[in-house]
């Protein structure tokens, strides 16, 4: 790989400022300054940008604990995007698998492999996700088989994927849906007469919500993790 394309992979620089630091005499190799932008990067060098040694960035994959008024959007909005949470480099190469409204909490992943989150959020995958959610009414033992049955919601074409309720208290429940529709939990329960008044996302797949993260703080996914999305 050409020196300069390294750095630009390495680092936050664009090609322009890497062969800036070339011209200073920045970069070195093995010791040696190089000042070559065409210059050969093979495994046997160890190359150093102001003294710090540089390493290609690799796929990443993140979790992050969504706080409220934040969107998963690329780019500030209304509310700020919750790629502004993370203090990595190059936050323009991620994008976020799957999404949450501005007032729900949670799960949320954010990686730069197009086809791992494909596998999350495409329909055909049927990845599950789960949810913790209150309700304005009362939650009645019945609708345990009418969210098994699937329901129908407004504008859409059929009924939803069987889906599954734990009611746990009479206001509060656990939702499991495997289908992505647009504010899709909100509206199952619009559509039984009731309203969500607080969401919070607690899985996606066999992922699940680090507890040792406080809501607006990430960190990176362990292998096992990465490799259970399938």
């Amino acid at each position: 790989m050409r020196l300069d394309k390294f750095i630009c992979e390495s680092t936050s620089h664009s090609r322009v400022s890497a062969k800036k630091a070339l011209h200073r005499g920045d970069v070195t190799c093995n010791g040696e300054v190089v000042k070559n932008s065409g210059f050969k990067v093979t495994d046997e060098h160890e190359i150093r940008l102001d003294g710090e040694v540089l390493t290609i960035i690799g796929p990443r994959f993140i979790m992050l604990n969504k706080p409220v008024d934040t969107i998963c959007s690329t780019i500030d909005e209304e509310y700020p995007s919750v790629i502004s949470l993370l203090d990595v480099i190059r936050p323009e190469d991620l994008h976020i698998a799957g999404r949450l409204d501005a007032d729900t909490t949670g799960l949320v992943l954010i990686t730069t492999d197009g086809q791992w989150s494909h596998k999350i959020t495409s329909p055909k995958k049927e990845c599950g996700k789960r949810y913790l959610l209150e309700t304005a009414e009362s939650l009645s033992d019945d609708l345990v088989q009418q969210f098994v049955d699937g329901l129908q919601l407004n504008n859409e074409d059929g009924l939803t994927k069987p889906a599954e309720l734990e009611i746990l208290a009479p206001n509060q429940a656990r939702l499991t849906i495997t289908e992505g529709k647009y504010h899709q939990v909100k509206r199952m329960l619009a559509a039984v007469g009731n309203k969500v008044t607080k969401l919070h996302r607690e899985s996606v797949g066999a992922i699940e919500l680090d507890p040792n993260l406080e809501l607006g703080q990430w960190r990176y996914l362990t292998a096992a993790e990465i490799k259970s999305v399938k």
